[in-house]
């Protein structure tokens, strides 16, 4: 049976991409409308935080700090000095789109997907993959990115736009475009959410934020809906394992996004530690330092 208990005290307004360190045992994740990275221990004590000075998108564990998908682009935290150096910034002077949620390929290679701003039509938006110092794209006609995640041999990747109300997965290639390979792993919109963040465990199945319905859902790799777990908190937005064993299940949560996502419930913007699942996590891929490759690419 699983055992939701609040993990620390602090409250985010847009609670996004956690991601745990087995190296530091310590759980790092983002407040995007805060413009801030935060890092806790196990217990969700010991709190230290990062000023990004805007939005914050999405982080991946990186050999030297943290590669961070910014309003417009990838750069690396030092969260020694807390020093951001730009890596490469594919979306700058767009003001259409800004980066979203992203998680690092089981080979090491950060991805992030941008999101359109709430006054634009249409689908501008793009799924990045990071490859030295440029950002290739792999996927577009986004209109809001979210759920990706990678089954444990690396062989798939499951994707979201979340305003379709769907959930797709791509044979997955380290190289070259995969958008062909995309097909329909589940329809969230008739369960009642649209699909939020997303992580898979060690099994192949993925955990999936229904953000709209307050439930965080299990999915097979078959697409098949095998369990819901009810939120105690509204508006749950992305779940990522960790903690010993990688037996505990992370979720943030929303509290004021500035949009559509506010709530006045006294535990608004909380995470989540999961424990009692039937399953464990997969630690994710530690990235290299894109700056420290050699490369002289642009994006």
């Amino acid at each position: 049976m699983p055992h939701l208990a609040l993990y620390g005290t602090h409250r985010n307004k847009l609670g996004e991409s956690p991601v745990w360190d087995p190296g530091s045992d310590r759980l790092y994740w983002v407040d995007s409308v805060s413009n801030t990275i935060f890092s806790a221990d196990e217990q969700g004590e010991g709190l230290e935080s990062w000023d990004a000075a805007t939005t914050v998108g999405s982080i991946a564990l990186c050999e030297d700090g943290l590669l961070v998908a910014l309003d417009d682009g990838f750069f690396l935290l030092d969260t020694d000095s807390g020093d951001l150096q730009e890596i490469c910034r594919p979306e700058k002077g767009n003001e259409e789109v800004r980066f979203n949620d992203g998680k690092a390929d089981r080979q090491g290679r950060f991805l992030a997907g941008t999101m359109r701003h709430s006054d634009v039509d249409g689908a501008p938006g793009k799924l990045y993959r990071l490859e030295g110092r440029a950002a290739r794209e792999i996927e577009s006609g986004i209109k809001l990115a979210n759920s990706l995640c990678f089954s444990p041999d690396g062989g798939t990747m499951y994707f979201a736009d979340s305003l379709q109300g769907c959930i797709w997965a791509y044979d997955y290639k380290t190289d070259g475009p995969i958008a062909a390979t995309r097909r329909t792993l589940i329809e969230t919109a008739p369960l009642g959410s649209a699909p939020d963040g997303a992580t898979v465990d060690a099994e192949g199945f993925l955990w999936v934020a229904f953000v709209q319905s307050d439930e965080i859902a299990r999915i097979s790799p078959e697409g098949e809906l095998v369990e819901r777990i009810a939120s105690p908190v509204p508006y749950p937005s992305c779940p990522a394992f960790g903690g010993a064993n990688m037996q505990t299940l992370f979720v943030t949560t929303l509290w004021d996004t500035g949009g559509m996502f506010q709530t006045d419930h006294e535990h608004g913007g909380r995470m989540l530690a999961i424990t009692g699942l039937p399953c464990r996590g997969i630690p994710e891929a530690v990235c290299p330092n894109p700056l420290r490759e050699g490369t002289d690419n642009e994006s």
